[in-house]
C-alpha cells in the first residue's frame, strides 16, 4: 500500500527531477500537467525509454514518452554534437531518473537504478499487469514547442508512507563518485 503522502511525494520528487533535467538550458521552459488532462498524443511512431529504480519496499519505472521528430531532434542535438539523438536522449532520461534516485535516497537507503533502455510505447498497455500501487502519467511541454510525456509507475512490496521535501535544491552535474 502506498499512502496518499507517498504518492503526492513520488509526484513533487518527479516533477521536481523533470524540470531540473529534462530542459537543455536553464531559461528553457517546462510545463509539466497531468496526462488525463492533455490526451494521449501518443502516435504509431512513439516510443519510450524505460528506466528503474528498486530498493527493497519498492520498483518505480520512470518511462519518457517521445517521438523522434524534427522539434524533439533540434531541441536535443546542438549542431555541433556528434552523438545520436538516441544517445543524448538517454544521457538526459537518465539524469532525469538520476534527480528522482538522489532525492529518493534521502528516506530510502538502499536503491539500485538501472540503465535506460528504448521499447515501442505498445508497452504501455500491459504496465497494470505489474498491479502498481501508484501510476502517473504526465504531458511535458519544453519551451512550448517540444513535446514529451512521462508515466511514473511504483509496485509496492511493503507498506510505503513518507513525506519528501522537495523544496530543497542541489545543484550536481552527474558526476560519479568514487569510493
Amino acid at each position: 500500500m502506498i499512502t496518499g503522502n507517498a504518492k503526492d511525494s513520488f509526484d513533487r520528487i518527479f516533477r521536481k527531477a523533470a524540470q531540473a533535467r529534462l530542459p537543455q538550458e536553464a531559461g528553457d521552459t517546462c510545463e509539466i500537467v497531468p496526462l488525463a488532462e492533455a490526451g494521449t498524443g501518443a502516435t504509431k511512431d512513439t516510443q519510450v525509454v524505460a528506466l528503474t529504480i528498486s530498493s527493497i519496499v519498492f520498483r518505480l519505472l520512470l518511462i519518457v514518452h517521445f517521438d523522434e521528430n524534427g522539434s524533439t531532434r533540434d531541441y536535443y542535438l546542438k549542431q555541433l554534437d556528434e552523438r545520436s539523438f538516441q544517445e543524448v536522449f538517454l544521457e538526459i532520461c537518465n539524469l532525469c531518473c538520476g534527480a528522482m534516485n538522489q532525492e529518493l535516497l534521502r528516506y530510502f537507503p538502499d536503491l539500485g537504478m538501472s540503465t535506460p533502455y528504448v521499447l515501442s510505447a505498445r508497452c504501455l498497455g500491459h504496465l497494470s499487469e505489474l498491479k502498481p500501487g501508484l501510476l502517473s502519467s504526465y504531458s511535458i511541454t519544453l519551451n512550448g514547442s517540444v513535446q514529451l510525456a512521462a508515466t511514473v509507475c511504483v509496485c509496492a512490496h511493503a507498506p510505503i508512507d513518507f513525506v519528501a521535501d522537495t523544496g530543497v535544491i542541489e545543484e550536481t552535474s552527474g558526476e560519479l563518485e568514487l569510493f
